[in-house]
C-alpha cells in the first residue's frame, strides 16, 4: 500500500501485538497484500504452539524415547523458529522485540485511532488454587515438563483435558507410571462422550490409571515425582493495560470481540482494534488462530472470504489419536437437533489390519434423510484411532462443501487406505 501512515518512525498500516499463529500469520498475509506492518514480540516468535506446545509435544509423540524426544525438541524447534523469522523478515514488516501495551508504549499509543491494532497475545496455563501449586516443586504446566532432562519414574496429571491425555499417553509410553486425575466424568469434554471413554479405556489397558470424578484439594497426598497442571489455558492480557481504553474482559478473561474478530466499541466510538486467537477464547486452537487472522487482514481491507468459523476440527494426538469436527451427539440431543449417526471401525478395515492399528471407531452424524436426497448432510465426525485427524479433516471439508452422505457414498476413495473407514460409515 502506497503513502503508508508512518507510527513512531515506522509506515505501518497494521500494528500487531504478539508473533504466535495468529500474530506472524496475520503479518505474513498483510505483507503480501501490500500491507505495511510493524509487529511486538517480548519473547521467542512462533508463540507457544512453536516453542512449549503443539510443535514439542508432537516431537515427543513421535519419539520411541524419552532422550530421543529431548534431542528431536532441540533439532526442530529451532529450525521452525528460524522459519518465522524468515517470515517476518519480509520488506513490508518491521520486528520489534518488546513488550507492548496500551499505557506506556509510545508507537502504539501513537498508532491508535490511526491504523487498525490486533491483539494475538495467546494463553497461558490457568493453574487450580490449590495451596502449594506454585512452591511444591514437583508441580510444573506443560512447558515445565518439557523442560525436565530426566524422566520422571511417577508422573501424576492433574486435567484429562488435551494436553494431560497427549502427556500421559506419551510418558506411558516412554516408561512412566502415569495417573490422570480429572474432576469431570469423562475425560476429554470436546469429544463424543462414547468415543473419549472407549479412548480412556484404550489407555488404561496400556498402564495409564485414570481417576474421575475425583477433585484435588491436598498436593502433598499425591504420590509422584512430577505433577503436571493440565487444567486448561486462559487469555493471556496482564501487562496490556486494557483498562486504560476502556475494555472490560469477559468472564473468562477473555477479550470480548464480534464475529469479524473486532472490539466494537472502544471509549464510545468505533476503534480498529482487533483480537485473534487464544485471547478472544472462542476456539483455542492454533489452527484457528491463523484463519482469524486472515479474516481479520480481510475485514481491513474490505475483502469478502469463506472462512467457516462453525465448522473447527480438532485432533488429540494421543496414541491412538482422536479427532473430531462438529457437535457431540450429546450436544445434538441436548439441542433437540434431529440426526442419524453412522458408525464404523478400524478393526473392519483392510490397511488398519495390515498396520495392525485396528483399534478404534468412527461416528458420522447426519440429519435425517429427506425424500429424494437419499442421505442427509453431515452434521460432524468424532473418531478415535491411527490417522482418525486425516479422516476428520476430510469430513471437515465436505461440510465446507455442503456435501451430503449421498454424494460421499459415490466418492471414490482409494483401497486400501484408512480413509474407507469413513466411507464404510456413510454406506452404513
Amino acid at each position: 500500500m502506497n503513502n503508508s501512515p508512518v507510527v513512531g518512525g515506522f509506515p505501518a498500516d497494521i500494528l500487531i501485538i504478539g508473533a504466535g499463529p495468529g500474530g506472524y500469520r496475520a503479518a505474513e498475509y498483510a505483507a503480501k497484500q501490500g500491507l505495511k506492518v510493524v509487529i511486538f514480540e517480548q519473547g521467542e516468535v512462533g508463540g507457544t504452539c512453536l516453542n512449549v506446545g503443539c510443535i514439542p509435544t508432537k516431537a515427543y509423540v513421535h519419539s520411541a524415547s524419552f532422550e530421543e524426544a529431548r534431542e528431536r525438541v532441540a533439532q526442530v524447534v529451532p529450525q521452525l523458529r528460524s522459519g518465522v523469522e524468515g517470515i517476518l523478515s519480509h520488506p513490508n514488516i518491521t520486528l520489534i522485540r518488546e513488550k507492548a501495551d496500551f499505557a506506556t508504549t509510545p508507537l502504539l499509543l501513537e498508532g491508535l485511532g490511526k491504523v487498525p491494532v490486533i491483539i494475538a497475545t495467546g494463553s497461558e496455563t490457568k493453574w487450580l488454587p490449590i495451596e502449594g501449586v506454585r512452591t511444591d516443586p514437583r508441580v510444573v504446566d506443560s512447558t515445565g515438563l518439557l523442560n525436565l532432562e530426566t524422566l520422571p519414574k511417577r508422573l501424576c496429571i492433574i486435567g484429562a483435558g488435551v494436553i494431560g491425555m497427549e502427556f500421559a499417553s506419551v510418558f506411558n509410553r516412554f516408561g512412566s507410571e502415569v495417573t490422570v486425575i480429572e474432576y469431570l466424568k469423562e475425560c476429554l469434554p470436546a469429544l463424543d462422550s462414547d468415543i473419549a471413554k472407549r479412548l480412556r479405556k484404550t489407555l488404561e489397558k496400556r498402564g495409564i490409571t485414570f481417576k474421575m470424578k475425583t477433585a484435588v484439594e491436598n498436593l502433598p497426598d499425591i504420590d509422584a515425582d512430577c505433577i503436571l497442571m493440565a487444567t486448561g489455558r486462559k487469555p493471556r492480557t496482564e501487562g496490556l493495560n486494557l483498562e486504560s481504553l476502556g475494555i472490560t474482559l469477559n468472564p473468562n478473561g477473555s477479550i470480548p470481540v464480534d464475529d469479524h474478530f473486532q472490539l466494537s466499541i472502544v471509549n464510545g466510538q468505533l476503534d480498529h482494534i482487533y483480537a485473534i486467537g487464544d485471547v478472544n477464547g472462542r476456539q483455542m486452537l492454533a489452527h484457528a488462530a491463523e484463519m482469524q487472522a486472515i479474516h481479520v487482514v480481510n475485514h481491513i481491507l474490505g475483502k469478502e472470504d469463506q472462512i467457516r468459523f462453525d465448522i473447527m476440527p480438532a485432533a488429540i494426538f494421543t496414541e491412538p489419536e482422536a479427532a473430531c469436527v462438529g457437535p457431540t451427539e450429546d450436544q445434538l440431543k441436548a439441542n433437540g437437533i434431529a440426526y442419524e449417526c453412522k458408525k464404523s471401525f478400524w478393526r473392519a478395515n483392510g490397511k488398519a489390519l495390515a498396520m495392525n492399528a485396528t483399534e478404534g471407531m468412527l461416528k458420522l452424524f447426519i440429519t435425517p434423510p429427506t425424500e429424494g436426497n437419499g442421505g442427509g448432510l453431515i452434521l460432524g465426525c468424532h473418531a478415535y484411532g491411527a490417522h482418525s485427524a486425516d479422516i476428520v479433516q476430510e469430513v471437515s471439508v465436505l461440510m465446507c462443501c455442503g456435501v451430503t452422505v449421498a454424494q460421499l457414498r459415490h466418492m471414490v476413495h482409494i483401497h486400501p487406505t484408512l480413509s474407507e473407514i469413513l466411507l464404510t460409515a456413510a454406506e452404513s
